[in-house]
């Protein structure tokens, strides 16, 4: 029989609630028959957050370990959150080794649950502009094989030319950068700049490095770290729009220094490209990345020696036997 007459999956038309207009799903963006839940078992909790709850799991049907999210559904009377919809439109789009991959959607009663695998090495051929707004410790993810991945892309955005418009309300408070809190609504990858910079902050100093309890005290720290901003460091910096909300201190000294002295001259320069209050002078992913800091000794050690998960932690422990001394009595 010849295999090349076999039927094709009927195409799936939808409406856009933007223009009306009708649009066709691409076949490589349909996941066909959704399983269930249950398929996976849950060994532990990775992490909680707004939007949902990560837990490490086990594909009882292949016995491979995923990240499973549950989305969080307490508020939502009209069905799958926009964040969940928007992050899994996102990464069927998204492919690279350092971010996790959307493997697939699982149900339970409702569309509530899905699951991210780790990704097989292939670079995506498109190019995107990208911010995640939401970069911070606990949102990545290191597999067995020492291999860091960015997971939760709730509140990623995809911008272009020209820029439009966002909401300034993202990004968790400790990683917000000096803009945002400023009200800027032009945001770009500077953004996630600064969110990497607290990253590597934190990791550097084992504990969080700008812990702002309400936004005014996150702006009050920023200064206190680096300095006053003013016009020469930050054109534009006196017509952001909350500015008026903010009185800031007269400090007039960069303290990063002081904060990291035991940190090599080659690390200080890569913090304070991070930390520059001008979005436009900040340090990019291609900067960092040819940061001399990384080429200084001790050198980063290859990523198969980094530690590793136990793999007895990739099964759930089996139930503790009944007690000794819970004996019927005669």
């Amino acid at each position: 029989m010849d295999a090349a007459g076999e039927d094709e999956p009927d195409p799936i038309k939808l409406k856009s609630l933007k223009d009306n207009k009708t649009f066709t799903v691409p076949q490589n963006y349909r996941f066909g028959s959704c399983r269930s839940v249950r398929e996976f078992e849950k060994l532990n909790r990775i992490g909680e957050g707004t939007y949902g709850i990560v837990y490490r799991a086990r594909d009882t049907k292949s016995d491979e370990i995923v990240a499973l999210k549950k989305v969080r559904m307490d508020a939502e009377k009209d069905g799958v959150p926009i964040s969940s919809l928007r992050e899994i439109t996102l990464l069927l789009r998204l492919r690279h080794p350092n971010i996790v991959e959307l493997k697939e959607v699982v149900v339970g009663t409702q569309l509530e649950r899905y699951c991210m695998d780790t990704p097989t090495i292939n670079q995506s051929k498109e190019t995107f502009l990208l911010v995640t707004l939401d970069l911070k410790v606990s949102n990545l993810l290191m597999t067995d094989k020492g291999c860091v991945k960015i997971a939760d892309f709730g509140l990623a955005r995809m911008y272009g030319i020209p820029q439009q418009p966002m909401t300034p309300r993202v990004v968790t408070l400790w990683y917000r950068a000096p803009e945002l809190l400023l009200g800027t609504k032009t945001q770009t990858t500077a953004l996630d700049m600064w969110a990497v910079g607290c990253i590597l902050a934190e990791l550097l100093a084992h504990k969080p490095l700008l812990p702002g309890t309400s936004e005014i005290q996150q702006v009050d720290l920023i200064v206190q770290l680096l300095g006053t901003p003013n016009e020469n460091i930050w054109p534009g910096f006196s017509q952001l729009p909350l500015i008026g909300q903010y009185s800031l201190r007269k400090q007039p000294y960069n303290n990063l220094k002081n904060k990291f002295t035991w940190l090599s001259d080659a690390g200080h320069r890569l913090l304070n490209l991070l930390f520059m209050y001008n979005p436009q002078r900040r340090a990019t992913a291609k900067d960092c990345l040819e940061s001399s800091y990384f080429k200084e000794k001790p050198l980063p050690c290859e990523p198969e020696l980094m530690p590793t998960f136990p793999h007895h932690r990739n099964k759930r422990a089996a139930p503790p036997a009944e007690s000794h001394s819970k004996r019927s009595k005669v």
